[in-house]
């Protein structure tokens, strides 16, 4: 990510969740922040990098506002034990993703079966909710047209698992944790 990054204190509903935000209630806030035309128009964009806020999600939860540059993507990845949600706030996103349960430590290469394959078009104002261990990459594919969306994860992200892929061939590379992107 671009190094122009800072934070922002954005709150949740003042009413308190007394249990855990589902994917439902996170997919419901980022609809609802990327509504906040303020709020987005603040991201400052960087044309080479992504940038980014941190933002405060509902009961405890961590959120983000992402700016995309044409032509980025996050690389095939996992959020862990965290469930999300996430919708573009303005342009388009892409979301590649493996409809399939990987198991989650003790090996390094995996051969996925055809047909896990799952793609999805992300115009403004559409996002996504998924459960623990999605595996899933999220690409910019405008040439000339940045695109700004609001991601929310509960619990907080614990780690997350990069991985590369050729072909039907998925490697785990190597496991981020909070320090490296905060």
């Amino acid at each position: 990510m671009s190094a122009l990054s800072f934070s922002r204190s954005v709150s949740a509903p003042a009413a308190r969740q007394a249990a855990p935000p589902t994917q439902a209630d996170l997919l419901e806030f980022a609809r609802r922040t990327a509504a906040d035309t303020e709020l987005i128009d603040s991201l400052p964009l960087d044309p080479e990098g992504r940038t980014w806020v941190r933002l405060q999600g509902p009961g405890g939860s961590e959120a983000w506002l992402i700016g995309w540059p044409p032509g980025t993507g996050t690389g095939w990845h996992d959020h862990a034990d965290s469930v999300g949600a996430f919708v573009t706030a303005r342009g388009e996103l892409t979301e590649n993703a493996l409809a399939a349960r990987l198991p989650t430590d003790g090996w390094k290469t995996l051969e996925l079966s055809e047909g896990v394959d799952r793609e999805r078009l992300l115009p403004a104002g559409r996002g996504r909710a998924f459960g623990r261990h999605h595996v899933h990459e999220v690409l910019n594919g405008s040439p000339d047209q940045h695109a700004i969306s609001v991601h929310a994860y509960y619990p907080p992200l614990p780690q997350i698992r990069r991985y590369s892929r050729s072909g039907q061939v998925l490697r785990l590379e190597h496991v981020e944790r909070p320090e490296d992107w905060q």
